[in-house]
């Protein structure tokens, strides 16, 4: 089992910067990669946030907050990306997963460990073609990154038991909790979770009382957050691509269909908290 000292993130939106926050936190060097300046910028001032917030809380002190910091270089020069781990929180298309990862491998070592973040897409087909397969594996973080305990951890076909120990160590040395799951369409929890969207937007399509009724009543039945305030945490639009993913990955079967208002949403740029808009306001 390998020892994962340096993270190379690629990525830098709410997932990335998240993942990058708690490896840096955890004492590795992180390389956090975008190809716009302005996200990279926008990425450290919430890690940044993030940290103090803890350190307000008691949970983190000051020295190690500037050590966190510290650990954490930003850059848009993609040949810097050499590191033990690679872990991509990119778009959740497999080609461009895929073509991700074939540069990774161009510029890494045989033994440096390639992983996705994805959502939904199986491990395998992202480590099609990719040289050494066996180091390709599944670490899926949930939003928010900094915050939630459970990691899935993906063996693809080809992923080595070495990679997969080493991949539930590094998740352990973030204090979070590793659940190995395997390579089917959105795993466990997002298969799960799916209905929880899904059947909440189907009572919204007929009718049957509104969004925000839907939210009051989940929440008030114990669910931290209701659906569609989950959903504008997440992201409309991600929420909208995972659940086309599954859709397409169980050959259209109707109990995944996207919603019809969703993609609604997501055309119109309704993409939840991030835009200041998804099925509530936030301006």
């Amino acid at each position: 089992m390998s020892i994962i000292n340096s993270v190379a993130v690629i990525g830098s939106g709410t997932m990335g910067a998240g993942i990058a926050q708690v490896c840096a936190q955890a004492g590795m060097q992180v390389f956090l990669y975008d190809i716009s300046a302005p996200a990279l910028e926008k990425a450290r001032i919430g890690i940044e946030k993030n940290y103090q917030v803890a350190v307000e809380k008691g949970k983190l002190t000051a020295p190690d907050k500037l050590a966190a910091e510290q650990r954490i270089r930003y850059t848009n020069e993609f040949t810097e990306l050499k590191a033990d781990l690679c872990i991509e929180a990119i778009l959740e298309k497999l080609e461009v997963k895929r073509d991700l990862f074939l540069k990774l491998a161009a510029q890494n070592s045989a033994q440096c460990i390639l992983a996705s973040n994805t959502s939904s897409i199986p491990i395998t087909q992202i480590a099609a073609g990719i040289e050494f397969p066996e180091r390709v594996v599944g670490i899926h973080f949930f939003n928010p990154a900094h915050l939630m305990k459970l990691v899935e951890i993906i063996a693809g076909a080809e992923t080595s038991p070495e990679v997969m120990n080493t991949a539930e160590a590094f998740v352990l040395k973030l204090g979070k909790t590793p659940v190995t799951a395997k390579d089917a369409p959105g795993f466990i929890v997002n298969r799960v979770a799916r209905h929880y969207y899904v059947e909440a937007l189907k009572i919204m399509e007929e009718n049957v009382t509104s969004f925000e009724n839907i939210d009051r009543l989940m929440e008030s039945s114990g669910f931290k957050m209701g659906p569609f305030r989950l959903m504008d945490l997440i992201g409309v639009d991600t929420n909208y691509s995972v659940t086309s993913s599954i859709y397409e990955q169980f050959a259209y079967d109707s109990k995944f269909r996207p919603s019809r208002i969703q993609k609604q949403k997501v055309d119109a740029g309704h993409w939840g908290k991030k835009r200041g808009k998804g099925f509530y306001n936030y301006n």
